[in-house]
């Protein structure tokens, strides 16, 4: 009666991974309960998430190794793995929210989120041009949310400019506008298929995780470009940065309960060392309480359950 924090499945947002073929699950081994899903699957994915209350999927695709290049040119293409999931998901189901990854991490044979030079330096105007044009591409498709993930300049203002002009007047941005350069995101990198490819790291274009007042830099910049709604990645580590960009800008914040985190509670409960379903609860709640509208988390069919019953 005197909780001061409710959370809902509403405030969840499901991350899938898609991959290839029908009929497909591969479950990915450093995300113990977390499985790729063919195209078909990942629909039947997301009739689950409508009755359980969950209003959004987050898809990203596990894109076959002969299809990643040095330029990523596979995210132009109509007929991708992530355009073919939207269109499937929304004629399906088309009352839940799909939300899009625009990076080129999952296309690129070097494993970065942008075009790079000889010396591996990420490349960040001739990367972003590549991102409306994906942006595009998934807009075209169906997708409710474009969330630009890579962390280049300016890339949001663009975006939002050529979403304007190509008639997608209705389809929201939410920017990863605090994204660090973390160590939690490893098992998403074997869900997505780039471990093992990434030369060097990615600290030239996402953030020092020493830093707060880049945070609010970086979020200031986003919202002034046209995004609609902002995140922090990775989240419970960084539940500060929630609370200050809440209360500077107020406006919808959102954070990602990264893999590495995820990976953490199983760690845990297979170890005897807690119990899931606290756990999950708790940390969810957290993200609420911390001031976000929304979380993204592997264990969002699993919280839901846990709220319904």
């Amino acid at each position: 009666m005197v909780a001061e924090t409710v959370l809902t499945p509403a405030d969840l947002i499901w991350p899938l991974f898609v991959t290839s073929g029908s009929g497909v699950e591969e479950p990915i081994a450093t995300l113990p309960g977390v499985s790729r899903w063919s195209v078909d699957l990942a629909v039947a994915r997301a009739r689950e998430a409508r009755d359980l209350g969950i209003p959004c999927l987050a898809l990203f695709p596990n894109t076959p190794p002969e299809l990643r290049t040095a330029d990523g040119r596979e995210a132009l293409n109509p007929d991708n793995l992530m355009c073919r999931a939207i269109g499937a998901i929304k004629d399906a189901v088309p009352d839940i929210g799909v939300l899009t990854d625009v990076a080129l991490d999952p296309y690129t044979a070097h494993g970065h989120d942008g075009l790079v030079d000889a010396a591996g330096y990420v490349l960040n105007d001739v990367t972003a041009e590549l991102l409306v044009g994906q942006a595009l591409t998934q807009a075209a498709a169906g997708a409710d949310i474009i969330a630009p993930s890579d962390m280049m300049d300016g890339r949001v203002g663009a975006i939002r400019t050529a979403l304007e002009a190509g008639g997608h007047v209705n389809v929201q941005i939410m920017a990863y506008a605090a994204k660090y350069a973390s160590a939690f995101y490893g098992p998403f990198r074997d869900a997505v298929g780039s471990r093992g490819l990434l030369k060097g790291d990615k600290k030239t274009y996402q953030m020092d995780h020493a830093n707060a007042e880049e945070a609010l830099r970086e979020v200031a910049l986003d919202l002034a470009e046209g995004a609609d709604t902002v995140m922090v990645k990775p989240g419970l580590p960084y539940l500060d940065i929630v609370r200050r960009v809440k209360e500077r800008f107020e406006v919808p914040v959102f954070a990602y309960q990264v893999s590495g985190e995820y990976a953490m509670i199983e760690a845990a409960v297979a170890a005897g060392a807690g119990e899931r379903d606290a756990l999950v609860l708790e940390t969810l709640l957290a993200f609420k309480r911390a001031g976000c509208a929304g979380v993204l988390t592997y264990h969002a069919a699993h919280a839901a359950r846990l709220l319904a019953g």
